[in-house]
C-alpha cells in the first residue's frame, strides 16, 4: 500500500486530548492484560495517530519498567505499527531477526523487540485510528494465526469501546458549542406565568421562564441539563438571569417577578454583580433546589447578602434535597410547593396533610407560601381551604409572552397573545367550565 494512499490520523477524527473517560477506560486495560496473560508477552498497548505525523501511545500494559508510557508521541516512521500499516512488515513477527527492515528501526534494538504481533485499530466506517499491538523481547516462534485470531478478536473489542467513547466525546462538544452559541442570551426568550392569590384571584407576580429554540422538541431542564455536563451551568443560568432581568421594566408597581437561580450561581458570586442597577424591589429570587448542596452554611451567607436587596424563594418544597432545618436556616420571604404535591390534592388525605403542615411552617417562620401546578378548580379550592396564600398554574395561566403577561397583571386580556406550550405539560389546558368559586373573579381564557 502506497504512503500517499493513507491519511494520517482520518478526517474527522479528535487528535486533541483524550477524554478522561477513555483515558482511564479500566476496559481496556483490562483487555491488554488478557492479551499479555492469553500470548504470555511482556508489554501489550493501544496507540492512535495524531497530527503532526505522529503516534502516541493511549494505553500500555507491561510489568516491565519501561521509559515510555501512555501520552508517549514519536514519528509514526519510527513504530512498527506505521510499517506493519503501510505493508513492510508483517503483522505476525516471531522473530525480528528475520525482518532485515526491522534492524533499521532503532525500537528493535531498544527495547529489545523479539517478537511481535499487530493489527490496525479501525473505525465502522474503516478509518484507521491507531494499532493494537503485544510484544516480547525475546522470539517466540510458537506464535502463529491462532494468535493473530486473538489479537484481532481482543482488538475488535478495544476498537468498540474507542469509537463509544468518541462518539460521547463528539456529541459533548456539539453540546457545548450548543451551549455557548446561547451565553449572550439573544436565543433566549423569557416568558412570564402569573402567580395568583387564592384568596382574592388578584395577580400578584410572575415566575420568568428561559425558552430555548426548538423549545418543543428539548425542555429548558434539558438545556441546563446539558450545560452541567459541559461545565458551563452558571455561564447558562446566568444568561437566562440576565434576560429575565431586562423584562423588570414590564412588571407593574406593587407586583414580583421570580427569577430561578441555583445554589451554584449563587455560590459564584456572578448573580450579585448582575443584580447592581436592577429594579430589586420587583425582584424575588428563586432558590432551586435540583441541585445537592455541600455548604449551606455559605449558602446561607450568600443569601443573606442578597435579602438585603431582594427577596428570597425556595423552590419545589417537599420534594428537594434540603430537610425543613436547611429552609429555616436559608430564612425565605417565599416558600414555593413543589407540583406533586398540587397533583390531585382534593383526593389524597397525605398530600393535604403535608400541605397543611408547610402552610404551618410558612406561618412560624413569616413567609408566604406558593402552590405550583394548579390545574383545575378542586386543586385550587383545596389549596384555598388548606391555607395556602398563592397559586400558580395553567387554571390562572400559562406561560405567557412578556407584554402579554404585563396586561395579565394589570387585569386586561390580550386575545392576541400565544402562550409557551411546554413540553413538560402533562396535563390539558383547563375547560371554560372550570370557574374559581367562593365569589372569585372568573378565570379568563388567559388568566
Amino acid at each position: 500500500m502506497a504512503v500517499a494512499e493513507i491519511q494520517l490520523p482520518a478526517p474527522g477524527i479528535p487528535t486533541g486530548p483524550l477524554a478522561d473517560q477513555l483515558l482511564h477506560d479500566g476496559a481496556i486495560d483490562r483487555i491488554l492484560a488478557a492479551v499479555r496473560g492469553h500470548l504470555g508477552l511482556e508489554i501489550a498497548f493501544v496507540s492512535r495517530y495524531v497530527e503532526g505525523g505522529l503516534r502516541e501511545l493511549t494505553h500500555v500494559h507491561t510489568d516491565l519498567d519501561l521509559p515510555m508510557g501512555a501520552g508517549f508521541q514519536e514519528p509514526v516512521e519510527n513504530s512498527y505499527c506505521w510499517h506493519i500499516l503501510e505493508g513492510r512488515l508483517p503483522e505476525l513477527i516471531q522473530d525480528a531477526d528475520d525482518h532485515p527492515f526491522a534492524k533499521t528501526l532503532a525500537i528493535t534494538d531498544f527495547l529489545p523487540v523479539g517478537c511481535h504481533l499487530n493489527v490496525p485499530l479501525r473505525l465502522t466506517d474503516g478509518s484507521v485510528w491507531g494499532s493494537f499491538c503485544a510484544l516480547g523481547r525475546e522470539p517466540d516462534r510458537s506464535l502463529g494465526q491462532r494468535d493473530m485470531g486473538v489479537i484481532r478478536a481482543f482488538a475488535g473489542l478495544a476498537a468498540e469501546r474507542i469509537e463509544s467513547s468518541m462518539q460521547q466525546d463528539m456529541e459533548l462538544a456539539r453540546t457545548r458549542n450548543r451551549i455557548e452559541d446561547m451565553l449572550d442570551g439573544h436565543a433566549i426568550t423569557i416568558f412570564h406565568q402569573p402567580i395568583h392569590a387564592l384568596d382574592t384571584n388578584e395577580a400578584i407576580g410572575v415566575e420568568c421562564l428561559a425558552r430555548f429554540p426548538n423549545n418543543n422538541k428539548r425542555g429548558p431542564e434539558a438545556w441546563f441539563e446539558d450545560a452541567e455536563k459541559v461545565g458551563l451551568g452558571v455561564e447558562l443560568e446566568m444568561a437566562a438571569v440576565r434576560g429575565a432581568l431586562e423584562t423588570l421594566s414590564h412588571i407593574p408597581a406593587g407586583k414580583y417577578a421570580a427569577v430561578n437561580v441555583s445554589p451554584a450561581t449563587i455560590l459564584s458570586g456572578a448573580l450579585e454583580e448582575a443584580l447592581e442597577g436592577a429594579d430589586s424591589a420587583k425582584l424575588v429570587i428563586e432558590v432551586t433546589e435540583h441541585q445537592q448542596v455541600d455548604d449551606f452554611a455559605a449558602l446561607s451567607k450568600k443569601l443573606a447578602r442578597l435579602k438585603g436587596k431582594v427577596r428570597i424563594a425556595i423552590d419545589d418544597v417537599g420534594t428537594g434535597y434540603s430537610g425543613l432545618r436547611h429552609i429555616v436556616d436559608l430564612q425565605p420571604d417565599i416558600l414555593k410547593m413543589d407540583m406533586a404535591l398540587t397533583r390531585d390534592i382534593h383526593r389524597d388525605p397525605a398530600r393535604r396533610a403535608l400541605t397543611g403542615a408547610l402552610v404551618q411552617l410558612s406561618r412560624d417562620i413569616g413567609c408566604k407560601l406558593v402552590a405550583e401546578g394548579i390545574e383545575t378548580i378542586e386543586e385550587r379550592d383545596a389549596m384555598a381551604a388548606l391555607g395556602v396564600d398563592y397559586g400558580q398554574g395553567y387554571f390562572y395561566a400559562r406561560p405567557l409572552p412578556v407584554v402579554a403577561a404585563q396586561q395579565h397583571l394589570l387585569g386586561r386580556v390580550d386575545d392576541d397573545a400565544e402562550p409557551d406550550l411546554s413540553p413538560e405539560e402533562t396535563r390539558g389546558t383547563p375547560s371554560k367550565n372550570d370557574q374559581p368559586v367562593m365569589g372569585l373573579v372568573p378565570r379568563t381564557a388567559n388568566g
